[in-house]
């Protein structure tokens, strides 16, 4: 049996819980720093530096938060079978401080300029290259430690173990952490030197991370080990093992997701593969596989994945039209000084740290008296929060008494019922999926997971991309018009989000009959 998830280090506890849960938490603190710092910025990177048009960049921005969602399948899939959780995230921490180091290398910005009655963007090929094969660095290194670090947090409890919904509320802390920090350090960074400045600070927050784990690896005993590492010791061919030829792999897949970021019309076909692929693996495993319990918690597992698809596709466009919106339709001016916008993308991850300690200490509380909502239940309250902050936005904009901005308390506030939708579907969801998978292949059901944020994160990208408008060096042309069509789509999201969550509201006690106990 797969060591890396079973295995619970004696280690000694830290604030009632295993000591490996800090080098956990910070590891993925670091990590979350770079990526979202990196995020805030790359919405305004394809539209002001690039000068793409909003369709052309919420397709580009699509492609690579789905992808980054799709390689943890691989990467889960890689660790159960072969190299273990730990080596997983060394290898994907060093391709994220390769990838991250690559963006700030930022070029001279693209140019527009008329020719035959036409309008031309000229960009610089080499640098446009080197930004893609950064993508692809961060794409394959999120792969390798996403799915594997929160699996090494899983392994720290024994089943059944009820800290186990906390310590995940906890590790997401650290999440939001990193983000709060990479969001508002990078956006500063950028308003005060240039996006250069912000890559690279992602670049060094990575690194931060892998030392990290690298020196508390002893805190986490015998988790995460290889299960076969004599496998891992086979050779292939002269000089080359097992081991180094998934390394080697792992950067002829760097090579293939440059070239997924060039043709982005394939990535939709390619998700689709894989969500078909991966369902009928997870179905095929259930039924040949399973003892009937085992069976009817893994089948739950599986539809309660599903739900993401809706969530991420409407919370995700936070770091797209959302982050465009803000720098365009909302009066950012903060005591006289204007903030860009990039800077807001902190203030999700700051509620997460304000509201988790609360929701953790609430599941806890309820737990114990019998009271604590089931999963499905906690997933179907998120839907309707997210639409809920929705609603709250559009009603903020139809107050305004300028017709092309709104007040920035609107924003919060949709913020504010997001982060609370999200605190009760993604840590919950990430303890859910260790929970109720048969451990043997818990790492491939984490990277289903991702795999379902994937699809969401894919289908945001087709709805910011109905909130496009038509812009000049980067600029907005109607602020007005603009502000109207985020309107109309931010509308038809809250409702179809509630609506999404009353049905999942009907649908949780059957669920829940299916879980056997399992909450």
């Amino acid at each position: 049996m797969d060591r890396s998830i079973v295995t619970t280090p004696a280690t000694g506890e830290f604030l009632g819980h295993p000591k490996g849960l800090v080098v956990c938490f910070f590891t993925e603190m670091w990590e979350r720093f770079s990526y979202y710092g990196m995020r805030a910025l790359l919405i305004f990177y394809l539209t002001q530096h690039f000068l793409f048009s909003d369709e052309a960049a919420a397709g580009i921005y699509a492609a690579y938060i789905s992808l980054v969602y799709i390689t943890p399948v691989l990467g889960g899939i890689i660790a159960d079978r072969y190299l273990g959780a730990r080596r997983s995230v060394t290898l994907g921490a060093i391709l994220l401080i390769a990838g991250h180091a690559g963006m700030a290398l930022e070029g001279s910005p693209a140019v527009e300029s008329m020719i035959g009655g036409a309008l031309v963007v000229e960009r610089d090929p080499w640098y446009l290259q080197i930004f893609y094969l950064s993508l692809a660095l961060i794409i394959v290194g999120v792969g390798f430690l996403k799915a594997n670090i929160s699996t090494l947090v899983g392994s720290l409890y024994p089943k059944g173990d009820s800290r186990r919904d906390g310590a995940f509320t906890l590790f997401y802390m650290g999440i939001n952490t990193g983000a709060l920090l990479g969001s508002l350090i990078c956006g500063l960074l950028l308003q005060a030197g240039g996006f250069s400045w912000g890559f690279g600070a992602a670049s060094v927050g990575m690194l931060a991370g892998l030392i990290v784990f690298l020196r508390g690896q002893h805190l986490l005993g015998g988790a995460g080990e290889s299960s076969n590492p004599a496998v891992l010791q086979r050779r292939v061919v002269p000089g080359v093992n097992v081991e180094w030829l998934i390394y080697l792999l792992s950067l002829a897949g760097v090579l293939v997701f440059w070239q997924l970021m060039q043709y982005r019309e394939l990535v939709g076909g390619l998700l689709g593969l894989f969500l078909v692929l991966m369902t009928a693996t997870v179905l095929a495993y259930s039924f040949l596989r399973c003892e009937p319990q085992d069976r009817n918690r893994m089948l739950v597992c599986l539809f309660l994945m599903s739900y993401q698809i809706i969530f991420w596709g409407l919370f995700e466009q936070t770091g797209s039209s959302l982050n465009l919106m803000t720098d365009r339709n909302v009066d950012r001016v903060i005591f006289g000084f204007e903030i860009h916008a990039a800077v807001f993308q902190s203030v999700n991850a700051t509620f997460i740290i304000l509201l988790a300690p609360l929701f953790s200490a609430l599941w806890i509380f309820l737990g114990r008296r019998g009271l604590d909502p089931s999963t499905p239940m906690k997933f179907a309250l998120a839907l309707i929060q997210l639409g809920i902050g929705f609603l709250l936005l559009v009603y903020g904009a139809s107050r305004a008494t300028d017709p092309t901005q709104v007040a920035l308390i609107w924003l919060v506030l949709l913020y504010l019922l997001h982060t609370m939708g999200e605190l009760c579907i993604s840590p919950v969801g990430l303890s859910m999926t260790t929970k109720l998978s048969v451990p043997s292949v818990v790492g491939m059901m984490m990277g289903c997971w991702f795999l379902a944020s994937a699809a969401g994160n894919y289908v945001s990208g087709q709805i910011a991309a109905m909130t496009g408008s038509d812009t000049v060096g980067g600029e907005i042309v109607d602020a007005g018009a603009a502000l109207a069509n985020y309107v109309d789509v931010y509308s038809a999201a809250g409702w179809y989000s509630i609506g999404f969550g009353v049905l999942a509201l009907l649908l949780a006690p059957i669920l829940t009959h299916f879980m056997h106990g399992v909450r």
